[in-house]
């Protein structure tokens, strides 16, 4: 079996691995990235977030993403019953990108993997990765490319950006389970039809069902009369509805009226699928040569080691980048109980508190000067209570 050596390894050539590779172009690093699937490949996470921009910008690939014509985003809108309210995410609490964009992912997935490419990272599709061993010097990684053959990759470096993968949680050990309740999610894309101002599509547009706090709904209008569409609910919930994918989701949507009227005219031309239990936790976000790809606290993290600066992984990477997943956290369990819908929904909201939700909504989650970022728990929890 042949061996060869890398500087920085990433595993996934998706988003994260991309603009991980652009980023690391920018140090002057020589990149490999491997990717399993051939692109274009379907995927979801097709709802930009603002914060995202940064990132792309720095990594030299705005103009890929601004030039493919994709839908504009610059906000949030929420829909239960007869109750309609929107996030400007221009006007917000933190500073940065207040807008952004709705993606069909399989284009734009390759449109930043073409943008690593053109600026000297190495990409190579259908090169799944089998097995990697940290315990010498340097990560090694042994994969195996669409010919079959099976090779290893040893790397100064290696980066995880497989996502729903998992491909080092996975081999190395390292997932732990998720307090979360098993939620799924069926989806798809529709020719939507909707009338002509009946629809903001600069704003990806969340309804809640009328009767279930925690069944939720995405509706992400696409550039050419297209949207992703697609319910979240518990397991239990999702169970209950028999026949195929298409035919679950078109019930539970027809369970909520505005939602149904909206895309009263919609043609369903793409099977649905399904996604269960993505939630997952991981022991640690670092380990000797790699990490899991975080908020690009890695980089400069890689950077600084490259120097020759001792790196404090745990410190300088690590419990910054938890911080932020805590607050998202904090959010996303309060929306399942219902108290953040009460605040999202609240007719008389405060509008310098709204500019901090929408600050959060937006991303900008490790914003410590925004009071909802660093005392999230505390207060969310007070907020919930006054809009109660």
């Amino acid at each position: 079996m042949k061996t060869e050596s890398a500087d920085i390894l990433i595993i996934g050539a998706g988003p994260a691995g991309s603009v991980a590779a652009g980023l690391l172009r920018k140090q002057g690093r020589d990149v490999l990235v491997l990717e399993r699937e051939q692109f274009p490949r379907f995927s979801i996470g097709e709802s930009l977030l603002p914060q995202s921009m940064e990132y792309i910008e720095a990594a030299g690939m705005l103009q890929d993403v601004v030039e493919a014509g994709f839908q504009y985003k610059n906000g949030a809108a929420f829909v239960r019953g007869d109750k309609y309210t929107d996030f400007d995410f221009r006007d917000k609490f933190s500073p940065g990108w207040g807008t952004t964009f709705q993606v069909q992912r399989a284009h734009f997935d390759h449109v930043l993997a073409r943008g690593a490419e053109r600026q000297g990272a190495t990409v190579r599709y259908r090169h799944e990765v089998l097995s990697v061993d940290t315990t010498g010097e340097q990560p090694e990684v042994t994969a195996r490319g669409p010919d079959g053959e099976t090779y290893r990759v040893r790397a100064r470096f290696l980066l995880d950006a497989s996502g729903f993968g998992r491909v080092l949680p996975r081999l190395l050990d390292l997932e732990t389970p998720s307090n979360f309740p098993k939620r799924g999610a069926i989806f798809t894309h529709v020719q939507d039809r909707t009338p002509p101002g009946s629809f903001d599509r600069n704003k990806i547009r969340v309804t809640v069902h009328p009767e279930h706090v925690h069944v939720w709904y995405w509706t992400i209008p696409f550039s050419d009369g297209r949207c992703s569409l697609g319910v979240v609910a518990k397991m239990e919930y999702l169970e209950q509805y028999k026949g195929e994918d298409t035919e679950r989701l078109q019930a539970i949507v027809k369970e909520t009226p505005s939602l149904a009227n909206l895309l009263k005219d919609a043609v369903w031309d793409t099977p649905a699928r399904k996604l269960t239990g993505y939630a997952a936790n991981v022991k640690s976000l670092w380990g000797p040569g790699f990490a899991l790809l975080g908020n690009a606290g890695e980089f400069h993290c890689i950077r600084r080691a490259h120097a020759g600066e001792t790196v404090d992984w745990e410190k300088d990477y690590a419990k910054p980048l938890k911080a932020g997943v805590d607050t998202f956290r904090t959010f996303v369990e309060s929306w399942y109980a219902g108290g953040f819908q009460q605040v999202i929904f609240h007719p008389n909201p405060s509008p310098d508190v709204r500019r901090m939700i929408s600050a959060i909504l937006a991303g900008y989650a490790w914003d410590t000067n925004n009071p909802y970022v660093a005392e999230s728990k505390r207060r969310l929890s007070v907020l919930e209570a006054v809009c109660a």
